[in-house]
């Protein structure tokens, strides 16, 4: 049995952090002018340290090459600094040395502290939930039920969190329904890649196959000049086709894994064996009733994550929101539960404790970016990487671009960020190449959704963590789904820009 020797997510991490520190020192140091906008000053052009005021009007976003409407400004589709076409200028090299490589990690976790709160929240709310006995409960009823149709419940899920990720770009959301879902699928006889691949990775594809999300599509649609329905068809055909491959591929495992607990990646991988949980499903049991109290508290359960998506979608919320429906809902699991104030705050804190290492995976991932934004050379790799897109054939500029796309996201793990930095300049390079923007918007997709599986500045380490898999154990089983994802994307794009 191999033995998994691969590095900590943090320790990988921080070799990552150490390579952006090198890149500092062998990329020269650049970035675009940028231009911003606020309703008490209008427009600004940000050049270095210098800001300049400028009319804001159509002309002024016409005459500066960029391809959007002033309305998507004034009702502010667009709030983040947009990098302005043909400005990219050299800076004196900021080298990054040993402080700063050290000080990335700290200033990461600074800036994730919202994310951080929410992620140990969700952990203090299950801890609590856990001790009153519901869940065990209420896992052994869904999967008494669920008897010899847990494939459904694959299908059914990775759906529903693919549909997430599509439509309003659920991500870090996924994150709270790991203690939900990990006993179920180990009861079903699964391997925890299964949940994994479930919650991660459909909420990765709904990235890939975005057509409503307003944190990548219709920012990106905005940046590059065109209305976000535009290709929206396509992208809806792409979310059906991925879904269709992600699910096979997904079921095909888990039913391997099922029959045969050597089959797991995770046992031949990292030496941990599946077990089936007897006292959860047992065929010959008789199904016991859930009771008045655990009813109760499990709808409260299953209202908290509702009321959670609700908010997000309808009301705006985000995570400062979405931390206090985890923490008024664990408040009212006490009550409910007649927990006494001593083993609610006990129950509570060694929840948020065990979800710490993963919230500081979260923080030390975002210092990557710190590391490469200050040592000013985020907007370097997008300019020199550009350069070699001129006056190519535009099915040969489109696999470019989606290749380019796959690149930046090792480097830029924000949607929104990757959008306002990138689609200004490549929408311009696009028309050049006779592209139309929908295809420019898909490649940037495609691209970050492709690599979104794999990089370790996103999302994939702190939910290995979350399940104690390696990322050598997901490797192995994303490698062939990614291959295939792939090729779905290219002729994707290849097709779409034959109806320019």
């Amino acid at each position: 049995m191999q033995k998994r020797k691969l590095l900590s997510p943090i320790t990988i991490l921080m070799v990552v952090i150490v390579l952006a520190a090198l890149c500092t020192w062998l990329i020269p140091a650049g970035q675009y002018d940028t231009l911003t906008y606020s309703e008490e000053k209008g427009f600004n052009i940000n050049k270095a340290d210098t800001t300049i005021a400028v009319t804001t009007t159509q002309h002024t976003l016409d005459s500066l090459g960029i391809k959007i409407a002033l309305a998507k400004f004034t009702n502010g589709d667009m709030r983040k600094p947009v990098s302005i076409p043909g400005t990219y200028h050299k800076l004196t090299s900021i080298k990054q040395g040993f402080i700063q490589t050290i000080q990335a990690p700290i200033k990461g976790i600074y800036e994730s502290v919202d994310i951080i709160f929410f992620v140990i929240l969700i952990g203090a709310f299950m801890q609590v939930f856990s001790q009153t006995g519901a869940m065990e409960k209420g896992i052994a009823a869904l999967s008494h039920s669920m008897n010899g149709k847990e494939a459904w419940l694959i299908i059914i899920l990775t759906f529903l969190f693919s549909f997430g990720g599509a439509s309003y770009g659920m991500a870090e959301e996924g994150f709270a329904f790991y203690a939900i879902l990990i006993p179920v699928f180990i009861a079903a006889g699964y391997d925890l890649i299964v949940p994994v691949a479930v919650i991660f990775g459909g909420t990765q594809l709904g990235t890939l196959a975005s057509f409503t999300n307003p944190f990548s599509t219709i920012i990106a649609s905005n940046a590059a000049g065109i209305n976000w329905t535009d290709g929206i068809y396509e992208r809806i055909i792409m979310f059906i086709v991925t879904g269709i491959i992600m699910i096979w591929y997904i079921v095909r495992y888990a039913n391997k894994v099922k029959k045969d607990h050597t089959a797991s990646l995770v046992y031949k991988i990292d030496g941990i064996l599946p077990t089936r949980a007897s006292n959860l499903h047992n065929d010959n049991k008789i199904k016991e009733p859930l009771g008045t109290k655990n009813s109760l508290l499990l709808l409260l359960f299953l209202v908290t994550f509702l009321t959670m998506i609700f908010g997000v979608v309808k009301l705006g919320w985000w995570l400062t929101e979405m931390t206090t429906v985890f923490l008024a809902s664990s408040i009212l699991v006490a009550i409910i539960s007649k927990m006494n104030e001593s083993t609610f705050i006990t129950q509570f804190l060694k929840g948020a404790e065990s979800l710490l290492s993963v919230a500081m995976i979260i923080g030390v991932a975002r210092g990557v970016t710190i590391m490469l934004n200050e040592g000013k050379i985020s907007d370097s790799i997008v300019f020199y990487a550009s350069q070699g897109l001129n006056g190519l054939h535009p099915a040969l500029f489109i696999i470019c671009m989606f290749l380019l796309y796959m690149l930046f996201t090792l480097f830029i793990s924000s949607s929104s960020g990757m959008a306002v930095l990138t689609m200004p300049i490549m929408g311009s390079l696009a028309i050049m190449a006779n592209v139309p923007g929908r295809e420019i918007v898909n490649s940037y997709l495609f691209g970050m959704g492709i690599m979104g599986f794999l990089t370790p500045t996103g999302l994939i380490l702190p939910s290995l963590a979350l399940v104690n898999v390696s990322l050598k154990a997901w490797f192995k089983f994303i490698m062939p789904l990614i291959i295939m994802l792939a090729v779905a994307c290219i002729i994707c794009l290849l097709v779409g820009i034959q109806f320019a």
